[in-house]
């Protein structure tokens, strides 16, 4: 257990042990994908991370597979039928909500861009200007913008799920009472920029293996150095 300040070192550090615990982080294996592709293709990662909001992995990839399969394109998405979008998307949760998140995103996009389906201009932009036009679609929050800011364009901004921060208020980089939009604002200010992709997988590996909602296995060289919670007092 400790109580240290975090700083730029001891992120450096924390990272670096959690390699040691797990494996290095492969960006293009973890989640397909790739910061050097097409500005364009965004589209499709927003689309799918709006999918993924509160479902498993499994059905975020089943609900991408039956609506990319059943639309040609997405101008065919944004005019669906939203009863129809939603019974195609359904295997994913809420999918009356989804529905209409991903239709209103699509005609932000294509309204912002003069008809195209791309999000080759968020590539130009600041990273917090690119998440204030994201965030600004109802249903897009701090999580998926960074997601699809992160993971595609590789800005650097953490996308903070429940993994990231229940293991983060463990360890105190970010304070117990923090919301979910504090937790990625500190996050973003304290995490090397290099660093944000790579610890953001390595605290979901941690939360999934060690340090889970309902408890933690702290018999762990990465608990014992950094972790102050109740299960490792």
């Amino acid at each position: 257990m400790s109580t240290q300040a975090w700083d730029e070192t001891r992120v450096r550090d924390l990272h670096d042990d959690l390699v040691s615990l797990y494996e290095p982080v492969d960006r293009v294996a973890e989640h397909g994908a790739d910061p050097t592709a097409e500005p364009g293709e965004g589209v499709r990662q927003l689309v799918t991370t709006i999918l993924s909001q509160n479902v498993a992995d499994a059905n975020t990839s089943r609900a991408a597979a039956a609506l990319f399969d059943r639309y040609d394109d997405f101008a065919a998405i944004e005019a669906a039928d939203h009863g129809e979008l939603a019974e195609t998307i359904r295997v994913a949760g809420l999918a009356d909500q989804k529905a209409a998140r991903i239709q209103r995103a699509l005609a932000a996009v294509r309204e912002e861009t003069g008809g195209a389906y791309s999000l080759a201009f968020l590539d130009a932009m600041p990273t917090d200007d690119a998440k204030d036009w994201l965030t600004a679609i109802k249903g897009v929050g701090p999580k998926t913008a960074s997601v699809v800011l992160n993971f595609h364009f590789g800005k650097p901004t953490m996308a903070v799920d429940t993994h990231v921060e229940r293991v983060s208020k463990r360890f105190g980089l970010v304070s117990e009472s923090a919301s979910n939009q504090a937790a990625h604002d500190a996050l973003d200010e304290l995490v090397p920029d290099e660093l944000i992709y790579p610890l953001h997988v390595l605290l979901i590996r941690h939360g999934r293996t060690h340090c889970s909602a309902r408890g933690a296995d702290c018999d762990n060289p990465v608990c014992a150095a950094y972790c102050d919670c109740e299960f490792c007092a």
